[in-house]
């Protein structure tokens, strides 16, 4: 009787072990409910999105997406449990460009590497909008331009925070034009909007979803938008490319990343169910609230995109001195 459960109890070890290096089984994808990180706080843009495309998504793959918000170091600490989570595709990021691309410059202490991901699907966009306080004198780029220069750090302009979309974008702005400002930094977009509307700020390079109401309102003047194309939210603002500043482009982007070794099979059932997503109406509606448009880059095309942005924006930080840590 003895030696009987001796035995029972050395074969299940065996089969536990056995079973620990198994490869994820593909076809069966996904049989259970896929975890979504969310590296912030609930309630912000990259939730809501989150929420809207991971309802959607979780229709085609037939099994519940589950939103688990991780916020902490600037989106570092969501990101870091996806990069060392079990690459089997049940736990993947709602990434960002903070979190996959000026994370890596802004933070030395960081956790991960743009390595350790596979870019799954892009889902959103969302540009800047040049901002001025409506009683200044330059109502359009080029005379804003012409002032600055012509007045070498006498402009502000103010960020919700360094380092943020919104900096980064001021930042590369002024290399491109060859102007220089003076950058106001606060602890959010509230703040920084208030004092823009009050006259204690010149300029600000700030979201469509913080900055439209007032410019419906006539409180601020929309200049410019940073993104590659103009919004439905602000159909009559131009971009900076046609306005011949095509390399200040910028724009704060949203899109799905699983752990680097998920495999190919499980990665296209993941890719198909995200890019549908941002074809829905009700997906789309949210783009149009929040300001942005559809990222449509998938797999290899996003990798690229994304090791784009990780040089890109890096040469950017250097060029600030904007440090987290």
């Amino acid at each position: 009787m003895i030696s009987r459960r001796i035995f029972s109890t050395g074969t299940l070890f065996s089969v536990l072990s056995a079973t620990v290096g198994l490869p994820v089984h593909a076809d069966t994808f996904p049989d259970r409910p896929i975890k979504l990180v969310v590296p912030f706080t609930a309630g912000g843009i990259t939730d809501n999105l989150a929420r809207v495309a991971g309802q959607y998504a979780s229709k085609v793959l037939n099994q519940p997406i589950v939103v688990d918000n991780r916020p902490g170091a600037g989106g570092g600490l969501g990101a870091m449990t996806v990069a060392q989570a079990t690459p089997d595709g049940y736990t993947v990021l709602l990434g960002t460009q903070g979190t996959q691309a000026t994370n890596l410059a802004l933070y030395k202490s960081l956790r991960y590497k743009d390595g350790d991901f596979r870019a799954v699907q892009g889902l959103m966009a969302i540009p800047n909008v040049l901002v001025v306080n409506a009683s200044k004198p330059y109502k359009n780029l080029a005379e804003l331009v012409a002032y600055a220069k012509k007045n070498p750090e006498a402009l502000t302009y103010s960020s919700p925070g360094v380092g943020t979309g919104s900096h980064l974008a001021a930042e590369l702005f002024q290399t491109v034009a060859g102007i220089k400002l003076r950058h106001v930094s606060y602890r959010g977009s509230a703040p920084s909007i208030t004092d823009l509307i009050a006259g204690n700020i010149d300029l600000s390079f700030d979201y469509p979803a913080t900055t439209v109401p007032h410019i419906k309102s006539g409180k601020l003047r929309a200049i410019a938008m940073t993104g590659l194309e103009r919004v439905p939210v602000l159909p009559e603002v131009p971009t900076l490319s046609e306005l011949g500043y095509a390399k200040a482009t910028a724009e704060s982007w949203l899109g799905v990343f699983a752990p680097r070794e998920t495999p190919d099979a499980v990665m296209q059932k993941l890719q198909l169910a995200f890019a549908q997503s941002i074809e829905d109406k009700g997906v789309q509606e949210k783009f149009v609230e929040f300001g942005g448009v559809p990222l449509r880059k998938s797999g290899k095309a996003f990798e690229a995109f994304v090791r784009d942005e990780v040089v890109r924006w890096e040469q950017v930080v250097k060029k600030s001195g904007a440090t987290l840590d």
